[in-house]
């Protein structure tokens, strides 16, 4: 005679302590489940609503410079340190984790034009109007002792800019040239210049360490290598580009900020035709910076606004403004890739959320799982119209809808026209010109 008998394993349902949740047994067999996509749908329709719901970017406003903030400076070792120029000459090293200043020193008479850290930390170097790049202590003097620079270092030419090798002592300046420095020396290594009057940006490339990229005055961009005797090559624009930044992941993309209220992402092998034309500013943008994955990156721009941009997308994912900030001129995105940070004209440095609806502080273990499970929704129903409609909602400011209003209209209308002389002239007298290739002149090696 057989008898069966049911046999359970207590480790399948008996909890270790008190602490533990109950295991709870699930058959996930679709069959048993034809709700599922439903389910999931509202599911995710509810967290693209709770998303703009705590979406509230703003963390802190540090105040303390006198005039418009000029340039921003991050430091290579520790996050919670942000040096920042101002219009004045003024430099403040700000403590971003008590939100307070730790210094302020006035380091050059006018403008200060750049800010760059040396690639260990124990140095900051200054570049101003008074044609000097001065080199600074970054730890503060002690009590009753007067800021002095450790080194300054005058310059035949006016400078517009500073850049510092990620690897070795090597740094960069720009003004009437492109001037390679080492930091042992008061002269410069190597100076490089393509007949150009005015270079007012300059960066190294994090990645391949000799390359450098600089913005002229005559609307050009020129690549550089330390190692070569001349410059590279050079890609001539439409309108002049305020500011560049490389991607630290893809040592051969760069994003340049233009004056025609554009981003242009570049790719140094194929410079004749960017890799992709970001819209949405509708005032000069003035400064970019990446974020340190390399997926995105953040503008400022004489809107008064600060847009968050995919890299490989046209258009900003989000857009972050206040009523007092004014013109943004310089633009940075932490290290730990968490914060942004904004300097204005009206004298203030703001801190950002990169994630406006992210929850700061601990988070728990289900906690975060459950976030996991709310981006895999929102990234799976992504095309649905009502989600799409609802994620990619913002409120703007009037003078900026105003704006893309009117410069949409102007846009239609050049297309119209374009159109219409097409249809009335000899059959390819007029070609059809892509929007990427309409805003690269030509390009020189």
């Amino acid at each position: 005679m057989k008898v069966k008998m049911i046999s359970r394993n207590p480790d399948n349902y008996v909890r270790e302590t008190k602490l533990q949740q109950h295991k709870v047994p699930r058959n996930y067999d679709p069959a048993l489940h034809p709700l599922e996509g439903p389910r999931e749908y509202v599911r995710a329709l509810n967290a693209t609503k709770l998303d703009r719901v705590f979406a509230k970017p703003f963390l802190c406003n540090l105040s303390g410079h006198r005039d418009g903030v000029a340039c921003f400076g991050k430091h290579p070792k520790l996050l919670s340190t942000l040096a920042t120029g101002a219009y004045d000459g003024e430099v403040r090293i700000w403590d971003l984790a008590n939100r307070t200043s730790q210094r302020s020193f006035v380091a050059h008479d006018g403008f200060v034009r750049g800010i760059a850290y040396a690639r260990n930390g124990e140095r900051l170097f200054t570049v101003g109007d008074d044609k000097t790049i001065k080199v600074w202590n970054t730890v503060a003097p002690d009590v009753g002792e007067e800021e002095e620079p450790v080194n300054t270092i005058l310059s035949r030419h006016i400078l517009h800019g500073i850049s510092h090798n990620r690897l070795d002592n090597s740094f960069a300046t720009c003004g009437e040239v492109c001037a390679i420095w080492d930091e042992q020396h008061n002269d410069p290594i190597k100076t490089l210049k393509w007949g150009v009057d005015t270079l007012h940006t300059i960066s190294y490339n994090p990645v391949e360490t000799n390359v450098l990229a600089c913005c002229a005055s005559d609307r050009s961009i020129i690549l550089y290598d330390q190692r070569e005797a001349q410059p590279l090559r050079k890609v001539v624009l439409t309108m002049k580009s305020n500011k560049l930044a490389w991607n630290p992941m893809e040592a051969f993309n760069f994003t340049v900020a233009n004056e025609d209220c554009n981003l242009y992402s570049f790719d140094t092998r194929k410079l004749q035709t960017p890799l992709k034309v970001h819209f949405d500013h509708v005032s000069a943008v003035t400064d970019v910076d990446y974020a340190p994955t390399g997926k995105e990156f953040v503008s400022g721009s004489y809107d008064k606004t600060v847009r968050l941009y995919n890299a490989h997308q046209s258009h900003s994912r989000d857009i972050y403004h206040t009523k007092r900030m004014q013109h943004v001129v310089c633009v940075a995105w932490s290290l730990d890739n968490r914060y942004i940070f904004s300097g204005s004209d009206e004298m203030n440095v703001r801190m950002w959320k990169a994630n406006a609806s992210e929850k700061l502080g601990v988070i728990r273990p289900r906690e975060r799982a459950n976030f996991n499970y709310q981006e895999a929704l929102k990234e799976k129903y992504a095309a649905h119209p009502q989600i799409k409609r609802i994620a990619r909602h913002r409120q703007v400011p009037r003078h900026v809808m105003n704006a893309q209003r009117k410069m949409r209209a102007v846009k239609e209308k050049e297309l119209v026209k374009e159109a219409n002389i097409r249809k009335h002239s000899k059959k390819g007298k007029v070609p059809f010109v892509s929007e990427k290739k309409k805003h690269v002149l030509r390009e020189d090696v």
